[in-house]
This record gives structure tokens, C-alpha cells and sequence, in this order.
């Protein structure tokens, strides 16, 4: 009787425990649908319309939709537009290269040589360039790098230059206003790697005879490079999309990929061209993606 009483209770307990774990399920999935669907609406048929106009053409003002890569061959035909592709390419590398130089070391002393107890308000310090809007931000610049900003009028006051420096409306104009944006967000996900690395790490490499250099080369370097390869990888994404900053501090000496495709829209208004050149720019930040995925290990933030 015991024994049927207990086989009883059993079955209840697994009756109710597979009811709720079809309720949780059920949740599960009422959770994920509508991420999903916001993705499907938001970015995928997005993304399928313009691959699709992409193979249009343009012809009295009207889409044609030929179905042809013509705007592509075309693109590859122009030298102007392959040089567009060519500036973006150089200009987010150097921006890239620059930003990790810089943040490295910002983010290994905020990890090991600053007290705990100040590394929350130094962050915050970090975090204020994203306070800030972009459009202020570079504007900001042209008055500290104009011909007849704050950096060129203290250098001929000072007598250092005779004539102002031409920084402003350069590739290292635009260079500079990314970097100062960048190397704070490069800061941010190499110290998050970097304070989660074990110290038994690094003593036991110096109780091996280790130097400093040879720990940071060897030990340090090598564990941090997740925190490095994201936020290289972001600064590579943004960088190469962007059209505020080389619009208002480069100006007009070169034009880069996001600006070409903007004079396609506003002067000819050519969305077929727009949107391969979208394509094109999509597929080479794709190349750049699987190049450095098995370094992108978002757990480790």
C-alpha cells in the first residue's frame, strides 16, 4: 500500500514537473518572438530589398529592374569609386592602429597600477566622450584645429609657427576625431579583459624569472587579445560607416565610401548605385569579420 502510494506521489511529481517545464517553453518561445521578428522586419528585409535594388538600374528618373550587374562591374570600372573604397580602407586601419595603440596602455594602468577604489571614477572619466554628441564633437574640433583655432592662434602666440598648421579639413583631421571617440571605447573592452585575468597568471610567470616586459609580451598580451580584437572590430565597423566626422573635419579633400554613396543619393539620386556600394561595403566588413572571429569572444567582456 506504501509502496503504491509512493509510485503515486511520483507520477504527480512528474506529471507536475513536465507541465512546468512546457510552461516554461511556452515562454521561451513568447520571449524570443519578438526579437525575432523585429530582426526579420528591421534588418533582413531591409537587407534583401537593397541586395535586390542593387541589380536595378536607373534609367529617366525610374527604377528599372533589369536584374543585372552592371552597377557592380561599374564600380569596379570607375577609379574614383574604387579610390572612395580605397580611403575608407586607410582611414579606419590607421584610426584602428592608432585607437589600440593608445588605449592599450591607458587600460593596463587603469587594471594593475590603479587603486580599486579609484578605477570607478576614472572609467566614468572614460565614459564622458559618449556623453557627448557627435555632431558637437567634431565641430568642437574644427575650434581647436581651424586655421584660426585655439591650437594654431596659442602656437603663433607663442612664436613656435609663423603660419597656422593646415590640420583641419585633412585625412588627419578626420584621423584625429575618431581617435579621440575610439581609444575610450578601445579602453573600455580591453580593461574588462584585462581585470579578469588570473594574478596567479602573471606571479607565477615572475616567479619563474620573468621580467615585467616579458610577463606584459608573453602572459598579459596574449589573454588580453579578445578585449583587443572586439574592440578593434567595433571601431572597424563604425569607423568605415561613418559620414558625420569625414564630412565636417575632412571635408571635401577626399571622399570616402559612406560620402560617395551619399552624393549617389542626394545628387543623382541613383539607388541602385547607392545600395551596391552599401553591398559592397557590407561584404568587406563580412571578409574583416570571419578574418578575426576566433578572436571575437564577447564572454570574455
Amino acid at each position: 500500500m506504501t509502496s503504491d502510494t509512493a509510485r503515486l506521489g511520483n507520477t504527480r511529481d512528474l506529471r507536475i514537473a513536465a507541465h512546468t517545464a512546457g510552461g516554461r517553453v511556452q515562454l521561451a518561445r513568447w520571449i524570443v518572438w519578438p526579437p525575432v521578428l523585429f530582426t526579420v522586419l528591421f534588418f533582413v528585409v531591409p537587407l534583401v530589398v537593397m541586395a535586390c535594388v542593387s541589380l536595378w538600374t536607373r534609367k529617366h528618373g525610374a527604377l528599372i529592374p533589369d536584374w543585372t550587374f552592371v552597377n557592380y562591374e561599374k564600380f569596379f570600372s570607375k577609379g574614383y569609386l574604387r579610390q572612395a573604397l580605397f580611403n575608407s580602407f586607410e582611414v579606419t586601419l590607421l584610426t584602428t592602429a592608432i585607437s589600440v595603440l593608445l588605449a592599450y596602455p591607458l587600460a593596463y594602468v587603469l587594471a594593475f597600477k590603479v587603486p580599486e577604489r579609484w578605477q570607478r571614477l576614472l572609467l566614468l572619466f572614460a565614459v564622458l566622450p559618449f556623453w557627448t554628441s557627435y555632431v558637437v564633437r567634431s565641430y568642437s574640433w574644427l575650434l581647436v584645429i581651424s586655421d584660426r583655432g585655439i591650437l594654431n592662434d596659442t602656437l603663433i602666440g607663442l612664436g613656435v609657427i609663423a603660419d597656422p598648421l593646415k590640420i583641419a579639413y585633412s585625412r588627419a583631421a578626420t584621423v584625429l576625431g575618431f581617435v579621440h571617440f575610439f581609444t575610450m571605447l578601445l579602453t573600455l573592452t580591453i580593461y574588462s579583459n584585462l581585470v579578469q585575468i588570473n594574478p596567479s597568471h602573471l606571479k607565477a610567470a615572475q616567479d619563474l624569472g620573468a621580467s615585467g616586459a616579458r610577463v606584459l609580451w608573453y602572459v598579459t598580451l596574449p589573454l588580453s587579445l579578445p578585449g583587443i580584437a572586439v574592440g578593434a572590430f567595433l571601431t572597424f565597423v563604425i569607423t568605415i560607416g561613418d559620414y558625420i566626422t569625414p564630412q565636417i573635419l575632412g571635408g571635401n579633400t577626399e571622399v570616402l565610401m559612406p560620402q560617395a554613396i551619399m552624393l549617389q543619393i542626394s545628387r543623382t539620386a541613383n539607388l541602385p548605385m547607392a545600395s551596391m556600394m552599401a553591398i559592397i561595403l557590407m561584404v568587406c566588413v563580412l571578409a574583416v569579420y570571419f578574418a578575426i572571429q576566433r578572436h571575437l569572444k564577447m564572454d570574455r567582456l
